[in-house]
């Protein structure tokens, strides 16, 4: 039971940062159908400049938490300006193939500067240690982790569900036609939502430097297991993104605790039941025919 607990600990923190990666792969394709495979390269990012910052301005782990984001939100402005704009409304295969190049040109660029070997960070000041719960211990910061992510899920939800900002947003999205004749600038408010997309990632990104190894390509499999992630919830769900994000790992740390062997392949496995038992996923829409 000790040994459960703490995978289950694990398994909650590494579906922290899934969950908010993936939030952010779902509103991007929900609200601009595009299929952002640059989307690990963004996750990457957040994680390097945060390795960068401390390193180079001594900017420590709470300030980066802040500033990450605000400086992917404006790299992400800038790619959806410059490149993804002149996508909107094409089939997703030429988003898919675009952002594709994205990735391949971020890892290399972060390759030629900083080389294959993983970026040093420690654990950040104030969540060091261990949080004692009966016989188990747990580590703080994947405590930490997991109560800041659905914080920041639960708030993503309110913002675009709850909000005057979250109804315009979805209706310059969904339906630009009709938010124009109301008068609505519809690209005023697409270019924020794919940069706030990209500054999920960053946020995971951030919240991942401290537990997973820094490296030009952290971001290659990541983005095949938040495709994975975003599938089983249900394509565009937020809230599917959400659940499917902490489920995921979950198993992923059951597996490597108790058929370490086997422990990628059953996301995959899960991912197939899932299409089979609802092809739209937990909580996606069926199209009507």
């Amino acid at each position: 039971m000790d040994a459960f607990i703490q995978y289950t600990a694990q398994g909650l923190a590494a579906g922290g940062f899934y969950a908010l990666a993936a939030l952010g792969l779902a509103v991007i394709f929900g609200a601009l159908n595009v299929v952002n495979f640059a989307h690990g390269a963004f996750y990457m990012l957040g994680a390097v400049l945060t390795a960068v910052l401390l390193d180079v301005a001594g900017i420590n782990f709470w300030v980066a938490l802040v500033l990450v984001p605000v400086i992917l939100f404006g790299f992400g402005i800038i790619i959806e300006r410059l490149l993804v704009q002149w996508l909107l409304g094409l089939d997703n295969l030429y988003s898919f193939l675009l952002t594709f190049g994205i990735s391949l040109v971020l890892v290399d660029v972060i390759k030629i500067r900083y080389g294959v070997s993983g970026l040093p960070y420690g654990q950040p000041p104030g969540l060091e240690g261990l949080i004692r719960i009966g016989a188990v211990q747990l580590p703080v910061y994947q405590v930490f982790v997991f109560v800041f992510s659905v914080l920041v899920c639960l708030g993503v939800w309110l913002l675009l569900a709850k909000t005057r900002v979250g109804v315009i947003v979805r209706a310059a999205t969904e339906e630009p036609e009709r938010a124009r004749a109301l008068g609505i600038n519809v690209g005023l408010w697409v270019t924020p939502v794919f940069g706030f997309g990209v500054a999920l990632a960053g946020i995971a990104g951030v919240l991942a430097a401290p537990f997973r190894a820094i490296t030009a390509t952290m971001g290659s499999s990541f983005i095949i297991i938040l495709f994975a992630i975003v599938v089983i919830g249900g394509l565009g769900s937020i809230l599917g993104s959400v659940v499917a994000g902490f489920l995921v790992g979950l198993v992923e740390a059951y597996g490597q605790g108790y058929a370490s062997t086997f422990s990628q392949i059953i996301i995959f496995v899960l991912m197939a039941v899932v299409i089979l038992v609802r092809p739209a996923g937990l909580f996606g829409r069926k199209e009507s025919a």
